[in-house]
């Protein structure tokens, strides 16, 4: 699936008010970002989110950032894909994602386990189910290396989240030059760098507590002090874009020479903000879109 060069990553866009949504899902498409990322972490009706997107865009495509598998059956997801794509074919890309230990057993104890058998018994319910979902229609979440390998061998590509240009070219030697990636960039629309770098640290808040990032950061080089506490300065500068429009297409472009297809971009809120950060999807598009 062609996914265009960039995206918008918001959880906006799945929570609020339905008809300040659509609105801004067609601006978006009109400023030329191509897809359009909703979270799927909680579950929830985010079938019903997605397609509401698709049915106030023309041509953009819709992606859900990620899937948490523990939230929905094999079967509901398949029959939810085949009927989102049966209205809009081509346009819904499913990402599948395994979440976290720290957040699955505090609503099922002991429930989550082994991530990467996990993840291929899912695949195996898609592919087995009454309308299967084709591997080019689904990515996964990966950030290591079985993860990677699982996605080579079962998906179209991989949505990695929180990393830095330097897993691009990772994630694009392990799942081989035919395959999708399309890592997600937490962007600081803000040249102040103390202010911008508290924003970031509140982007990263809870996931400097969560195992796999951390485990993901220190893959990648990052120390023990850098992941400590509210992160280093390295950590944040790192992992979190911030700045004026051209630094944050520099850090988009550094992704496209890494090896990523696509980039979507999710941009913190700032006080000024109402339901979501509209004024800096407007001042990026010129720099990201061009």
């Amino acid at each position: 699936m062609d996914l265009g060069r960039t995206g918008i990553w918001s959880a906006e866009l799945r929570f609020g008010d339905p008809g300040s949504i659509a609105a801004a899902a067609a601006e978006l498409e009109d400023l030329g970002y191509t897809t359009l990322w909703v979270p799927g972490g909680i579950g929830g009706e985010v079938f019903l989110e997605s397609e509401r997107l698709l049915a106030h865009t023309r041509e953009a495509k819709v992606a859900i950032g990620v899937l948490n598998l523990w939230m929905h059956t094999a079967n509901e997801t398949a029959a939810e894909h085949h009927s989102i794509t049966t209205r809009f074919p081509g346009r819904f890309l499913l990402g599948i994602g395994i979440s976290h230990s720290a957040l699955v057993d505090t609503e099922w104890n002991q429930r989550y386990q082994r991530p990467v058998a996990s993840t291929a018994a899912f695949l195996d319910g898609l592919d087995a189910a009454d309308h299967p979902v084709p591997v080019a229609e689904r990515v996964l979440a990966a950030l290591g290396p079985n993860m990677l390998a699982l996605a080579h061998e079962r998906a179209a590509g991989v949505h990695p989240y929180l990393v830095p240009p330097e897993h691009s070219a990772i994630a694009r030697a392990a799942v081989g030059a035919d395959a999708l990636v399309a890592p997600c960039q937490h962007a600081v629309l803000d040249t102040d760098p103390a202010t911008a770098r508290a924003t970031a640290r509140e982007m990263l808040s809870i996931y400097l507590t969560l195992p796999n990032y951390v485990r993901s950061w220190l893959r990648l080089g990052f120390t023990e002090d850098d992941v400590a506490g509210a992160g280093s300065d390295h950590l944040v500068d790192t992992v979190v874009v911030w700045g004026d429009e051209a630094a944050i297409a520099e850090r988009v472009q550094a992704h496209l020479d890494a090896g990523a297809d696509h980039v979507c971009v999710q941009v913190a809120k700032t006080p000024a903000d109402d339901a979501m950060p509209l004024e800096a999807w407007r001042r990026l598009a010129p720099a990201l879109n061009s």
